[in-house]
């Protein structure tokens, strides 16, 4: 194992898409990780399903070629990470519940360790007041698959202080992955940016101006967006985007970012994208 790689231990807390996407990622480029998840059917399934995202990673150049990965250690209590050099927290989109896990691993971790939410939104400085050592937190957006997309937004927040940065800049490196470092506020840029306009292609499609399919190839083909912001919504998780929608409409008071009704009612029928096989589109069978 390469030595900058083997000097980074990682605690993951989440085992949903985006933690056992960051796993993959970790361990593929020789970070060894604790994904630390209290849910038993979401424990029961992470190893299988980093290791098909470790095949699905290495068939699209997502790791070092030739590379083993690194130890994975998937567990049920937090104070098995607790040795970590780092930790991400990745549970769900809800600011009480992010403080509640950050403050229960601040108590457990060392002192300067690296406390690192990947929230789509949140505010930084909102999650570390509640935080004994608030210069200790600072926040990333990995994009969906983050095995995939090398780029990171890393969000500073007022009181993260340099040794954490440093750190984590240091850790983001051995990843290979690409930061860009911005300053806190609700949606920070991409999120703000991107969560509207998605809520704004499913409101013309409820308005019957055009189908799911014509918006995505109008904005692909016209405007060069990749996928279509609706096939996004679908790999972003349909109840995630309205958890970040409702956050930012919350803090910002924007019309645009009240969720609406089209995007409200698939995630009540439990539509949620391509990891139920359902949402915008049909999969035909869930993403593992």
């Amino acid at each position: 194992m390469d030595t900058e790689q083997s000097a980074h231990r990682l605690t993951i807390i989440g085992a949903g898409t985006m933690g056992v996407g960051i796993a993959t990622m970790a361990i593929g480029h020789g970070v060894p990780v604790v994904l630390v998840e209290t849910d038993a059917l979401a424990r029961d399934s992470a190893y299988t399903r980093v290791r098909q995202q470790t095949r699905h990673a290495q068939l699209l150049g997502g790791t070092p070629r030739g590379a083993a990965p690194a130890e994975l250690t998937v567990t049920g209590e937090l104070a098995d990470g607790r040795h970590a050099g780092a930790v991400i927290e990745a549970v769900t989109e809800s600011a009480a519940l992010k403080a509640d896990v950050l403050g229960e691993v601040c108590g457990l971790v060392e002192p300067g360790t690296p406390l690192i939410t990947n929230t789509s939104g949140i505010p930084i400085g909102e999650l570390a007041a509640t935080l004994k050592r608030p210069g200790d937190l600072l926040g990333t957006h990995f994009m969906n698959p983050p095995y995939l997309i090398r780029m990171v937004e890393v969000i500073r927040g007022e009181h993260s202080d340099q040794a954490a940065m440093a750190a984590t800049m240091a850790l983001l490196s051995a990843l290979g992955r690409q930061p860009v470092v911005v300053r806190d506020a609700p949606g920070f840029v991409t999120s703000r940016l991107l969560h509207p306009m998605i809520n704004d292609a499913a409101r013309v499609v409820g308005a019957g101006t055009a189908t799911v399919e014509q918006v995505d190839a109008l904005m692909h083909g016209c405007l060069g967006y990749p996928t279509g912001p609706l096939r996004t919504a679908d790999l972003i998780g349909l109840d995630n985007l309205a958890d970040s929608l409702t956050a930012l409409y919350e803090r910002t008071g924007d019309e645009g970012c009240r969720p609406c009704e089209v995007l409200l009612d698939k995630v009540r029928q439990g539509h949620l994208g391509r990891k139920s096989g359902r949402g915008f589109y049909d999969y035909g069978e869930a993403l593992s």
